[in-house]
């Protein structure tokens, strides 16, 4: 059986009384929009899950270069786990699709839809991401550390890339972007 979306799952976990009042005029709407809503809330709640984890896999790594003495890796993992909150708290306190009655820009449920869509995509940006920096902590604490540079430049470049790709959500919700 395959797994079931985060809409499919809001959608599902409906109370009764909020099923008959669907058939209401203008509540329908009103509902429709919120599943979507709250769908992208779990997905980018998951995304910022995963980014903390990774963050605590860096946090590691930075230990473990302080002990050994690394020293020439250390500023740069400083840099790194910096970014890495920024990106988080980003995803953390990003929009969440609601415009004001008297908004020149309306999100309906097309927008809603595709800014979902969107966030679903980044998971797995941030999946690789984390894996990266699991297996980098796996290294770092088996002091399998020569190859340290090249990770931290990779999940730098993989955090850019995040980063940017979640900024372009703004542009697909004031429909700019597709």
């Amino acid at each position: 059986m395959a797994a079931k979306s985060p809409l499919e799952r809001v959608r599902e976990s409906e109370k009764l009384l909020e099923r008959l009042m669907l058939v209401l005029p203008g509540f329908r709407g009103y509902k429709l929009r919120e599943q979507r809503r709250e769908a992208d809330k779990i997905v980018r709640n998951y995304i910022y899950d995963i980014l903390k984890h990774a963050r605590d896999d860096l946090t590691t790594c930075l230990q473990t270069l302080t002990d050994t003495k690394t020293a020439e890796l250390i500023e740069p993992m400083n840099h790194l786990i910096a970014k890495l909150d920024r990106v988080a708290e980003k995803v953390n306190h990003a929009s969440y699709g609601y415009s004001g009655f008297f908004d020149s820009i309306t999100i309906d449920e097309p927008e809603l839809d595709n800014m979902l869509g969107y966030d679903m995509q980044l998971m797995n940006s941030v999946r690789k991401l984390a894996d990266t920096a699991a297996s980098f902590r796996k290294d770092s604490s088996q002091n399998m550390i020569g190859n340290a540079r090249n990770t931290q430049q990779q999940l730098d470049s993989s955090l850019r890339d995040l980063e940017m790709g979640f900024d372009q959500r703004k542009s697909i919700l004031e429909g700019v972007k597709v």
